[in-house]
């Protein structure tokens, strides 16, 4: 199978331990896209949070493009226009907000994003300013004004904190929600709240359907849970050797870590 695209989850996929591409990574992927292939950085990130690494692949100059919020948003990098965007229900914040906050005392947040900023729900944790650290924006500590301060267009909310009551939190919400709302772990202090059926495979379905190509010849790369939707859906879905279990299990290929150049060991055996 001639593959034409590639499609990279960030952390712990194209970035090493240091959050960096290397640059026989970023040399390989370059050289891929000059071939006429196309590169998707898919990510839970804010869009904003892809736009460096997006900026070091040229992905602007190739015609590539960015998957945003897990799959709530894809990014054309030539024109900079959103192709696909999909927003949380406008009366889902209240209950989401109102579930979380009774968890409060264990120290958890509860986060949304401004085009330039993290918006704080209850209070920064260390997790939150994880989420400032990797995405390079400040947070606001909106605190008991969230509600009245979140934007109307919301992709996603991120509950932050730690995994054992993060776990509680997510089948809390699972159960409140069900098929209103898509509620998972990317990490295991990270739950997501998204759309009902948005993932990161629903939205490479859409991108690839209008740019002509097929799951087919399709590539994707992961290590964390919300990676499994589309290593599931790709032609050839690969684990880094850093992934979760249930990534490896789900797997057709295992690369090396992503501190071993995981994704140029994959250029190398499938797209050179």
């Amino acid at each position: 199978m001639a593959y034409q695209i590639l499609a990279l989850d960030l952390d712990g996929t194209l970035t090493n331990s240091q959050k960096e591409i290397t640059k026989p990574t970023l040399d390989a992927l370059i050289e891929i896209q000059e071939a006429g292939k196309k590169v998707v950085l898919a990510s839970g990130r804010p869009t904003k949070g892809v736009v460096p690494l997006a900026e070091q692949l040229h992905l602007e100059d190739y015609g590539s493009y960015i998957l945003s919020f897990n799959g709530g948003r894809i990014t054309d990098c030539r024109t900079k226009k959103a192709i696909y965007n999909k927003i949380l229900p406008a009366d889902c914040a209240k209950g989401v907000y109102e579930t979380v906050i009774k968890y409060a005392g264990h120290g958890v947040d509860i986060l949304t994003y401004t085009s330039e900023h993290i918006l704080s729900g209850i209070h920064s944790n260390q997790y939150t300013e994880l989420e400032s650290r990797i995405n390079q924006m400040p947070i606001i500590d909106a605190g008991a004004d969230f509600l009245d301060v979140i934007p109307d267009d919301p992709n996603k909310f991120l509950v932050t904190g730690d995994p054992d009551i993060l776990d509680q939190i997510r089948k809390e919400l699972s159960k409140q929600f069900h098929s209103y709302l898509s509620v998972y772990c990317s990490d295991p202090f990270f739950v997501e709240v998204m759309p009902a059926g948005i993932d990161k495979a629903h939205s490479l379905l859409k991108l690839l359907t209008s740019i002509g190509l097929t799951a087919d010849e399709m590539i994707c790369c992961g290590d964390g849970y919300n990676d499994l939707t589309m290593i599931e859906t790709a032609g050839l879905g690969v684990a880094m050797a850093n992934a979760q279990p249930a990534v490896l299990d789900k797997a057709d290929y295992i690369t090396k870590s992503n501190d071993e150049d995981g994704v140029l060991h994959v250029i190398n055996e499938f797209m050179r």
